[in-house]
C-alpha cells in the first residue's frame, strides 16, 4: 500500500486507508486523488476553520464504495459510502455526533447525489473534491475517464455540438459543457470559489486551445 502524508492524522490516515479504494483500477480515485483532495480541504480550512479529524476521515472515506461513472447506481455511491464509514467508525470507537458529521460530509460531496450540505466540514469536502474536477488536473482525469470508458474525444464534424445534442458519453469534450464549466458556479466556502475560479479560467483556456488544434 502506497502512504503519502495526511498530516498531521497520518496514524488515523493509516488506519482508514486500507478501507478505501485507493488501491483500485481507477486512477482517477486513486489514493493520488485522496491526497489532492487532502491538500485542498487543507488549503480551505485554514481559511475557513473546521474539525481537521472529521475533515481526515471523511476525505478517506468519501469515495470507500466503488460504483462506475456509467453505472446506473452512480447517484447511490455516496450514501453507500457513507453507510460503509458509518460502520468503519462505529466499530473504531467514534461518538455519534462525530460519526454522523463524516458521514454527512460524506454523502453529500457528490455531484450526483444532489445533496446540500449544512455543516462547514461537508461544505469543505465537496469544495475540495470538486476542485479536483476542474482546471488541469481535472481535465487529465476527463480524458482518462472517458478513455476508461470508450469515449471518443470529440465529435469529428461537429465538436462544438452546434447542430447536435450534448452527449458526453460519446464525445470527451462534451463534458466539459454538460457539467465542467458548470462546477465553478456552486462552491460553497469563499476560499473554494477563489481557488475554483482560477482552474476555471485554466480548463476555459485548455478547450479554447484543444479547439484551436482540431480546427487547424
Amino acid at each position: 500500500m502506497t502512504t503519502l502524508c495526511f498530516a498531521p492524522f497520518q496514524n488515523l490516515a493509516d488506519m482508514l486507508i486500507p478501507h478505501t479504494v485507493a488501491e483500485r483500477a481507477d486512477g482517477s480515485h486513486d489514493i493520488s486523488h485522496l491526497h489532492r483532495v487532502w491538500k485542498n480541504v487543507c488549503a480551505i480550512r485554514n481559511k475557513e476553520g473546521g474539525d481537521h479529524q472529521i475533515l481526515l476521515a471523511a476525505t478517506l472515506l468519501h469515495d470507500c464504495v466503488a460504483v462506475e461513472k456509467n453505472s446506473p447506481f452512480r447517484a447511490s455511491a455516496s450514501r453507500l459510502a457513507a453507510a460503509k464509514a458509518t460502520e468503519l467508525l462505529a466499530e473504531m470507537g467514534w461518538d455519534e455526533e462525530r460519526i454522523q458529521a463524516v458521514a454527512h460530509a460524506v454523502e453529500s460531496h457528490s455531484y450526483s447525489a444532489s445533496i446540500t450540505p449544512t455543516t462547514l466540514e461537508a461544505k469543505i469536502l465537496q469544495d475540495a473534491d470538486r476542485l479536483d474536477a476542474i482546471g488541469m488536473v481535472g481535465v487529465a482525469r476527463l480524458f482518462y475517464v472517458s478513455g476508461r470508458m470508450g469515449s471518443h474525444l470529440y465529435h469529428p464534424n461537429d465538436p462544438h455540438a452546434q447542430h447536435r445534442a450534448l452527449d458526453d458519453k460519446r464525445y470527451a469534450v462534451d463534458h466539459f459543457k454538460t457539467k465542467i464549466f458548470s462546477l465553478a458556479e456552486g462552491f460553497q466556502t469563499h476560499t473554494g470559489r477563489q481557488m475554483a475560479q482560477a482552474r476555471h479560467e485554466r480548463t476555459e483556456r485548455f478547450l479554447r486551445e484543444f479547439m484551436d488544434e482540431i480546427a487547424g
